[in-house]
């Protein structure tokens, strides 16, 4: 079954500003996708990685790619296809309060 990385967007604000109802529903539609077998976190702080030609590994703290809502989580999860996963996704906290969830492919390397 193909797989799908998805990275959730959200802050507090935006979580505060919806209803107790939805933010409930959608914890409790986590803890099922959790229950059926996705693996899922919340994100902690970033490090960049470089080894510019294998010659030295660097790193640096924070994100590379910035973005006006903070990383809230990610999560690996199977689904029939990409319409399956948007709808599995389309319930999750970041989804509903106001963040975003951005669905990736996850491709087998040829």
């Amino acid at each position: 079954m193909p797989k799908f990385v998805t990275i959730g967007y959200g802050d507090q604000e935006g979580y505060d500003r919806t209803a107790p109802a939805i933010r409930d529903a959608a914890h409790a539609h986590d803890a099922k996708l959790q229950q059926d077998g996705v693996l899922m976190g919340i994100a902690g702080a970033p490090v960049q990685v470089r080894n510019p030609d294998a010659s030295h590994v660097e790193t640096a703290d924070g994100s590379f790619m910035t973005s006006p809502l903070p990383v809230a989580g990610f999560a690996i999860i199977e689904a029939a296809d990409l319409a399956e996963a948007v709808e599995m996704v389309s319930r999750t906290p970041c989804a509903v309060a106001q963040g975003v969830v951005e669905v990736w492919p996850l491709m087998q390397p040829s």
